[in-house]
């Protein structure tokens, strides 16, 4: 029935046509597959034209029928009546309707004789139908990797797609549009992963799984077991699909790291930070945040969604932090947020000063430790662990940089492997949380296998510090390569390794030729990420990359800034420096002492360099 009536009205004057010219094929599309087409025959009805059409039709439909129906009967012996189910058209009976079809068609074209206009105008209509089908061939259009539908729909009033390619082009035309390279990570050969083609391996050097540990079979095992136990999904959300034990163990085990009463976890950190601080602040009176300047775009969201006051005070300046707080008074409720380590420049937050001041101004604090979380610490709780080595290598005590912090988030999707976020602090705190974040309270559970690989990476880091150590070595020996061929490494102590290339243009190539000539992965990172004229390269050196793999990496940044002519040490230094490179700034203290590294149980790696060995282990301090 659709189909018959869609053949008359493309035969009809849709051109001139004044209810036709206003609605969207889609629109027309939509109506003739929505019970059976009746809603189109109704509105079709109310047309001058097709109404007069439609009852011709119905006449010719009617003839037809007894027509082909009589003919029918007559070659076909009588069947036994079948039962009766839904009105469906099946291959039993489809002959039947094409010749009905067909019949329709034929008599309609002949009653209608369209005229030379109307006749363009259904061959224009056909070739825009027609292209809606196209798609671009060769390689994709779009940088998700998908070829880019032809669309013709005509919305009427705003230009919706012209917007959508406007914004993009925005993002070509200041060299920040994002491509996102095919990396596949091959578990059996960490830090090894192939791109779109399997025999297409590249070396990562910028992964966030720290430690390798999404490979480690002890995560993998406790995840495959309890995936053939407990099956793919969580269900839900825990209110609907309730607690799962696995659930509630990994937050013991995340509050037993953290030294705190209580922890709840999330579906990502970014989730967390979130949720935490637009619940948190809204619900406190009058709250004032007190944010760094460089903190992480979900805390900055969070804050936002808050709608809470927010002052930023200098990225780690004290001075001007106790100035801020200082204009307030002290009953006044405030929080104070900030980062252990800043991810995209590695350096550390002052975290047992900002604990002083947090006391001093009735404040408290909300420390982010996603980058520190499972490598720092003696049993991977982050810096604010790290701190006092000691006291909690032994169980912890009162008065620590880590029992200090009133809220603490991080993630189970860095270090620890796999996925998800969690907040860490006092049990009335956690439960706010839990009954009031929204974020928390309407977003499916991560599944229980992911709840089991995590809190195996968590407890398995607490008992193991190789990797922690083994990693240090690592980006010790790959900082120090690198800053002696002159490389403008931005400097901190810290696991994460920039190099400072100021243009996001400059950053992409650099990327692009490590990755197609030389098969090293390392993304570029530019705006919103880092401001514009501080686009860099961020390395991430992991406990399982090699001598060879990190002699490998040296030579060809130093192949690709000859290549590319990018600005080294000397040449930043020259123009007055850029973010800590090429200026005079005080020397960062090493977080780890060498007792910590355990230096004497480590062999030291010998390496040659300009006709000398050096003890890797001295590269380390």
């Amino acid at each position: 029935m659709a189909t018959s009536l869609r053949s008359v009205m493309n035969l009809k004057n849709v051109a001139l046509c004044p209810y036709l010219s206003r609605v969207s094929p889609g629109g027309l599309r939509c109506l003739s597959t929505m019970q059976g087409g009746q809603p189109l025959v109704s509105v079709a009805q109310g047309c001058p034209v097709m109404a007069r059409a439609l009852a011709n039709r119905a006449a010719i439909h009617t003839s037809a029928t007894t027509s082909v129906v009589a003919s029918t009967s007559a070659q076909q012996p009588q069947a036994t009546p079948a039962v009766q189910g839904p009105s469906t058209t099946t291959r039993g009976y489809a002959s039947v309707v094409d010749k009905l079809e067909a019949a329709n068609a034929a008599a309609a074209n002949a009653a209608l004789s369209p005229s030379p206009a109307v006749t363009e105008a259904i061959k224009l209509g056909e070739a825009e139908e027609e292209a809606e089908r196209v798609f671009y061939a060769g390689r994709p259009t779009c940088a998700l990797g998908f070829a880019k539908h032809v669309i013709t729909r005509a919305i009427p009033g705003f230009k919706y797609e012209e917007f959508y390619k406007a914004e993009l082009d925005k993002k070509h035309k200041d060299k920040s549009y994002r491509y996102f390279n095919t990396i596949n990570r091959l578990a059996e050969k960490f830090p090894v992963a192939h791109t779109a083609k399997d025999t297409d391996e590249v070396t990562v050097w910028c992964s966030n799984d720290y430690l390798g540990m999404g490979r480690h079979p002890v995560v993998l095992g406790a995840m495959h077991e309890t995936l053939d136990k407990l099956g793919a999904g969580a269900g839900g959300t825990r209110n609907i699909a309730g607690n799962g034990s696995l659930h509630l163990a990994l937050e013991k085990e995340l509050a037993d790291l953290h030294h705190k009463e209580a922890a709840l976890v999330f579906s990502s950190c970014y989730v967390a930070n979130v949720e935490t601080l637009s619940t948190l602040a809204s619900k406190l009176p009058g709250c004032v945040i007190f944010s760094d300047a460089l903190n992480h775009a979900s805390m900055i969201e969070g804050m936002r969604h808050s709608r809470a006051k927010k002052v930023i005070f200098k990225h780690n300046d004290l001075v001007d932090l106790e100035a801020k707080l200082a204009a307030l008074p002290v009953e006044t409720p405030k929080i104070i947020a900030f980062e252990s380590v800043y991810s995209m420049c590695g350096s550390v937050g002052p975290i047992k000063e900002i604990a002083d001041l947090a006391d001093k101004y009735g404040a408290i604090t909300f420390l982010d430790e996603v980058h520190a979380v499972g490598m720092y610490g003696p049993t991977g709780a982050g810096v604010a662990e790290h701190l006092d080595w000691d006291a909690n290598a032994q169980g912890g005590a009162k008065g620590t940089a880590m029992d200090r912090m009133d809220i603490i988030t991080g993630t189970l999707g860095k270090a620890y492997g796999v996925v998800g976020g969690y907040i860490a602090g006092s049990a009335n705190f956690v439960d706010m949380m839990r009954s009031y974040a929204p974020g928390f309270i309407f977003t499916t559970s991560l599944p229980p296998s992911n709840m089991a690989g995590a809190r195996a990476a968590v407890s398995y880091q607490k008992q193991h510090l190789g990797d922690r150590q083994r990693q240090q070595l690592n980006v010790a020996k790959v900082k120090a390569d690198l800053t002696e061929i002159g490389l403008p490494v931005m400097d901190n102590t810290t696991h994460i390794v920039p190099l400072l290339v100021g243009s996001a243009a400059e950053a992409k190539a650099a990327s692009d030729m490590l990755l197609n000539k030389h098969g090293l992965y390392v993304q570029s990172i530019n705006y919103p990420t880092v401001p514009v004229g501080t686009e860099r390269l961020r390395i991430t050196p992991s406990p399982l990359h090699t001598e060879e793999h990190c002699a490998t990496l040296v030579n060809a940044l130093d192949d690709v800034w000859n290549t590319l002519g990018l600005k080294r040490l000397n040449d930043w230094r020259l123009e007055g420096g850029r973010e800590g490179v090429g200026m005079d700034l005080p020397k960062p203290v090493n977080l780890w002492t060498k007792e910590q590294l355990g230096l004497e149980e480590i062999p030291a790696f010998e390496v040659e360099k300009s006709g000398k060995k050096d003890a890797f282990a001295a590269a380390a301090l």
